[in-house]
């Protein structure tokens, strides 16, 4: 397993060892030992997500205020481009972005810590998106930003417009959206 940090450095990616051959392949998903190395500290999982969506479906971007959320995400049918967004307003990257496409191909995997704002857009026909979170989810702290905020200037790398939720098309523009502390 192969693990880097993005341009945001407490953003991971992580590129799993792939056996293949002409039967199929195997690989190790995840590795509790490694991840926490990498990240220098321990992680709980609590929840685990799976969805699935269609060409041109963003979601995002979404984050929780209170009880934050740590996700470790990857797609194990189609195409996304996945976005994080530094919301810690102590941080040399505060409102900086990154992005990694994650595929059923490339198999790789992405960290987005506890204070990041998280979304993604599908580029393939469908993709099905799993990830697994450090937090339970919880609709009371939930918030988003708006996913075409000027400040921020994401490259969603998607010719036309996304189909989004009716609460992602209201989310607050960056300068509104509430933000971490730390």
């Amino acid at each position: 397993m192969q693990i880097e940090a993005t341009a945001i450095p407490d953003v991971l990616l992580i590129t799993p060892k792939v056996f293949a051959d002409e039967r199929g392949f195997f690989m190790e998903s995840f590795n509790q030992r490694q991840f926490e190395q990498a990240l220098g500290r321990s992680v709980s999982f609590v929840q685990d997500n799976h969805s699935k969506s269609s060409q041109g479906v963003l979601r995002g971007l979404h984050y929780q205020i209170q009880q934050p959320q740590g996700k470790l995400v990857r797609v194990v049918q189609g195409e996304v481009l996945d976005v994080a967004v530094d919301l810690r307003r102590a941080s040399p990257t505060f409102g900086h972005w990154v992005s990694a496409r994650l595929s059923a191909e490339n198999k790789r995997q992405m960290w987005v810590p506890e204070g990041f704002a998280h979304g993604f857009i599908v580029l393939s026909e469908s993709a099905e998106f799993l990830y697994k979170a450090t937090d339970f989810y919880a609709p009371e702290h939930e918030r988003a930003i708006r996913w075409d905020d000027p400040k921020l200037a994401i490259d969603w790398q998607y010719a036309g417009p996304p189909e989004l939720s009716a609460k992602d098309q209201q989310a607050p523009l960056f300068q509104q959206a509430e933000h971490y502390a730390e």
